[in-house]
């Protein structure tokens, strides 16, 4: 029986047969500026010539899965000859699910997943867990770690022991890329450039610039300074999507500080929205969200549990999701966390290799261990006993 691994997340989807490479595919449909009839689904954004101004059609909305139609749509185009080309009756699929998920949600992916696609057998489970999942098997003296998950709805952060996560130790904060891709996206409509509608190119901008400040306020003095001085101003070349397909960041030899430049290249001029946009993960009483930002919530949700417990969770901290993939972003949590901790405790902080397909990774560690059989619910089981018998066997 094969498996076939999906974390399906609100951005992204991350998904492979557990035998293959994993593939990161956006996890939504899009409709461009120039052919509006024309509707794209997930990998199909490479056949759209011109990105500018494209439109989203997104299957999560605040971090839960509401659309179903564009969910099946993304799905099928998943599942069916031009990618994967799964055979249902033979395949077993681990598909991942937020947090704390509604039960009509659940009900409706266990119909979608038995009943339209006739899967064979089926796991659900918290993207985390897989993540701790990774992180035990790779580590077999650790029982204890704390996933901070940091995606494109929310941060997450989860307290795993002995491979159960604790619930009474769960943060959850309201900000991820898509609040910070937003945020950018005001701040240049507001100095510069009307950028409200170009929400993949702002998105483009946020990943190849932005980096999370060491020291905020020095940054902050350094961003006022005139010319060559500012070492933290970058000039970034918009695309045209003729002769710039992409848009990149000027070499700093090449940026002109005073006067214009000669060429006809639309240019974004960025100094302090460069730290201050993911400055929000940490501080979201920047922009008025009264919430704790990631360091405060790690602690936050440390001290909610056993305190003989405190050091293990500080000394085994795993950054996941695509936010971390922000410059700077792990040198801030471990500086920030150790500055809240008692002098006793040990933080570490680790940051793997790919944080994006951390949790596709750790389904696929899961996949092929001896239990995984005793875990799925198969077909025969559900068309006898219903929703209830995932109720039982799903640790969600």
């Amino acid at each position: 029986m094969a498996t076939l691994v999906l974390d399906s997340g609100a951005a992204t989807a991350k998904i492979g047969y557990s035998e293959e490479q994993v593939s990161v595919i956006p996890n939504c449909q899009f409709r461009s500026k120039t052919a509006r009839l024309k509707t794209f689904t997930a990998n199909q954004i490479d056949e759209i010539k011109d990105p500018s101004g494209l439109y989203y059609i997104l299957p999560f909305q605040k971090g839960y899965l509401v659309n179903w139609d564009v969910q099946r749509q993304v799905w099928d185009q998943l599942f069916g000859r031009e990618m994967y080309k799964v055979d249902f009756s033979e395949t077993t699929i681990l598909i991942t699910e937020p947090y704390f998920n509604f039960n009509s949600i659940q009900e409706s992916m266990n119909e979608i997943l038995f009943e339209e696609y006739q899967f064979q057998e089926v796991y659900r489970t918290n993207a985390g867990t897989l993540s701790a999942h990774k992180y035990f098997q790779e580590n077999k003296s650790e029982l204890c770690c704390l996933v901070v998950d940091s995606g494109y709805s929310f941060t997450h952060i989860v307290p795993y022991c002995k491979g159960k996560k604790m619930n009474e130790g769960i943060c959850r904060i309201n900000v991820g890329g898509k609040l910070l891709a937003n945020h950018l996206k005001e701040i240049i409509s507001y100095r510069q450039l009307h950028v409200m509608d170009e929400t993949h190119v702002i998105n483009q901008v946020k990943e190849d610039v932005c980096y999370v400040s060491q020291d905020f306020y020095k940054d902050m003095e350094i961003a006022q300074l005139k010319g060559e001085a500012n070492t933290v101003m970058r000039d970034y070349i918009l695309p045209d999507f003729s002769t710039i397909k992409k848009g990149f960041c000027k070499p700093r030899e090449e940026m002109v500080f005073s006067g214009k430049y000669k060429t006809s290249e639309q240019i974004l001029r960025l100094t302090n929205e460069r730290f201050a946009v993911p400055e929000i993960l940490f501080h979201p009483s920047d922009i008025g969200i009264q919430e704790m930002g990631i360091p405060e919530a790690i602690v936050h949700s440390v001290q909610n549990l056993p305190e003989e417990m405190h050091p293990h969770f500080y000394n085994n901290i795993i950054l996941t999701g695509g936010n971390t993939l922000l410059p700077g972003f792990r040198d801030r949590v471990y500086a920030d966390v150790r500055s809240l901790t008692p002098c006793e405790c040990d933080v570490s902080v680790l940051l793997p290799e790919n944080p994006v397909t951390h949790s596709w990774e750790g389904g696929k560690l899961l996949s092929e261990s001896s239990d995984f059989m005793d875990m799925v619910v198969t077909r025969d089981d559900y068309e006898e006993n219903g929703h209830s018998i995932c109720e039982e066997k799903f640790d969600i």
